[in-house]
């Protein structure tokens, strides 16, 4: 393996939206459409899922960095809507962040920066549907 690759992974999906999706030497999930009536999963909750669990990573790697040990948590919401005059859908996506004990306002500093280094947010950062919001912790 390149030594420049810190993790490697291949998914594989072979079924659309309606069968399996898998992980080679990993996980495997049911995939269903929008309506779930044939239980599983679908994309958006995989990528709520990924999404929320590399930027609340980020988060607390950067309190680390700062000699903090607050707790933190991400919550994603994924919308699938269709495109106006046109056939198509397109997501929307918010991250609802709280860090506890923190200001909003230094939350809201820490999640800026949590998504400009974040892989799964370098992967969306010039996507128009994007929103951040900071909450008190709870």
């Amino acid at each position: 393996m390149n030594k420049d690759i810190l993790f490697h992974s291949e998914s594989i999906n072979e079924d659309g939206i309606n069968g399996k999706a898998y992980v080679k030497n990993g996980i495997s999930v049911k995939v269903s459409d929008v309506s779930l009536t044939e239980g599983g999963t679908n994309p958006e909750e995989l990528f709520g899922l990924s999404w929320a669990t590399c930027l609340n990573a980020t988060i607390q790697s950067l309190l680390k960095g700062r000699g903090l040990s607050a707790k933190s948590k991400v919550e994603v919401h994924v919308d699938l809507k269709k495109e106006k005059n046109i056939s198509g859908l397109f997501f929307t996506l918010k991250a609802v962040v709280a860090i506890e004990g923190l200001p909003l306002e230094k939350a809201q500093q820490i999640l800026n920066s949590a998504h400009r280094h974040c892989p799964v947010s370098k992967i969306i950062s010039d996507y128009e549907y994007v929103t951040l919001e900071v909450v008190p912790f709870s």
